[in-house]
């Protein structure tokens, strides 16, 4: 049942996960049975790490927090789709990542554990400053769409207030009926 329920969940997490951004977000019923195949996988892993003894199973039970709140994590993102989930995401792993590398750290004793541990803890805040980069260069790049469209929404009035000056510059060399019709049509083309 374990290798059933990792196919469904992989299938379902990745398919939504490499979704494009613009995708349709996850159907709330597809969300819920998600939801319940990684509580359902967190629970038969963490009774599976009940069988080992000492660090192992401190080790054991952090990989498994870690995948579950991965998956939780990618789940929202697959649900509904932002930087700020995508952002999520990553921390996620990255704490993930830490958790256990800092339990491992427990099998060893004197420098090489305090090596350990600050070797962990210096690839997390790596990881997690890259996290930033990523869900800062998404905003900017969000931030500048929204420049480039007010930019070229200002260039399109400033091209037609300026063909209207032309056009009813022209009219000016009009009289009577023959100027109001070219103006009233300059300004219906503006």
């Amino acid at each position: 049942m374990k290798p059933l329920l990792l196919t469904l969940l992989s299938a379902a997490l990745c398919s939504a996960t490499w979704a494009p951004a613009w995708a349709a977000p996850m159907s709330k019923a597809d969300y819920q049975a998600a939801h319940d195949v990684i509580t359902q996988q967190y629970k038969t892993d963490q009774a599976a790490c009940g069988k080992l003894a000492g660090n192992a199973k401190d080790v054991c039970h952090q990989e498994v927090k870690g995948r579950e709140k991965i998956g939780q994590a990618e789940l929202e993102q697959s649900h509904e789709p932002s930087d700020k989930h995508a952002y999520e995401v990553r921390l996620a792993k990255a704490d993930a990542d830490f958790a256990v590398a800092k339990e491992k750290c427990d099998d060893l004793a004197g420098n090489p554990k305090d090596v350990c541990r600050k070797e962990a803890t210096s690839r997390h805040v790596a990881a997690k400053g890259d996290a930033k980069v990523v869900e800062k260069s998404a905003e900017a790049k969000s931030d500048a769409r929204e420049k480039m469209s007010e930019v070229r929404q200002s260039s399109d009035m400033d091209k037609r207030d300026a063909a209207y000056a032309v056009a009813k510059e022209k009219c000016d060399a009009l009289s009577g009926d023959a100027k109001t019709t070219c103006l009233k049509t300059a300004q219906m083309n503006r």
